[in-house]
């Protein structure tokens, strides 16, 4: 789909050379959204409003939010900018990390050092029931959680890492899984994360696969949804929102 020129753009913040929106920045241009890449690690500024922007989506990366680095000090604080114009604003995985320690909460990593690298359940609450269906098992890769900022609602929550998701207002989000990935960057990771399986609770390059092919149309069937109550503030119809047969091997 071409994007429709009368939306205005949304941001995308990465933060890798390679790194890429997947299945998010697929969705977002066939409901008319152009998008804005910009990756701050390499020196792209982040805008002083959002004026010009629809909002924003910050992904994840293989830095932690309570790195030192500049980009990860500015991106945390840059925060305000959405947050104070009521933009839409989805943080997923270190996206949502620094919207947490954004809001004052809490980054680290399991005591035990347990991880969640792979495919796990995924148990909405009932304020996440209330919005959308979620997939009973979704992709995960992080080695930190986070706790759940004051003022947020928990929409979904998880076995080892207990806050998966949450709403803070109207109109930011956050969620700690993988949703994005298209097969080839699932590929990618499986191939590039190897030295992390060894993690206490990760799973095996081949279950990473064998997975997306069990999990994953209900995961993209999601994804469709709950894009559009983000950034457009309503649902898709149930129909609609099941991906064809081709779409979900992408």
């Amino acid at each position: 789909m071409i994007p429709n020129p009368g939306l205005k753009p949304v941001l995308i913040v990465l933060h890798q050379e390679t790194s890429s929106p997947g299945r998010v920045g697929q969705q977002l241009v066939r409901m008319g959204f152009p998008l804005d890449i910009r990756r701050p690690p390499l020196g792209d500024r982040l805008p002083d409003t959002l004026e010009r922007h629809a909002g924003a989506v910050v992904f994840g990366g293989p830095m932690s939010a309570n790195d030192e680095h500049d980009y990860i000090r500015h991106e945390t604080d840059w925060l305000a900018v959405p947050l104070k114009e009521n933009k839409p604003l989805l943080g997923i995985c270190l996206g949502a990390q620094l919207l947490v320690n954004h809001l004052g909460g809490h980054v680290t990593g399991r005591q035990d050092g347990q991880v969640e690298i792979g495919w796990y359940p995924l148990l909405p609450t009932e304020a996440g029931r209330q919005l959308m269906d979620w997939p009973k098992m979704i992709y995960q890769f992080h080695r930190e959680g986070f706790s759940l900022p004051a003022g947020a609602v928990r929409l979904a929550a998880g076995e080892t890492y207990e806050n998966q998701a949450f709403r803070y207002g109207d109109n930011a989000w956050a969620i700690q899984f993988h949703a994005e990935l298209t097969l080839a960057m699932m590929q990618r990771w499986v191939t590039r994360g190897a030295h992390r399986f060894t993690l206490p609770g990760s799973q095996q390059g081949r279950e990473h696969l064998r997975g997306r092919l069990l999990y994953d149309p209900p995961v993209l069937a999601w994804l469709e949804q709950f894009l559009h109550l983000v950034f457009l503030g309503e649902g898709v119809d149930a129909q609609q929102a099941v991906p064809a047969p081709r779409r979900a091997a992408g």
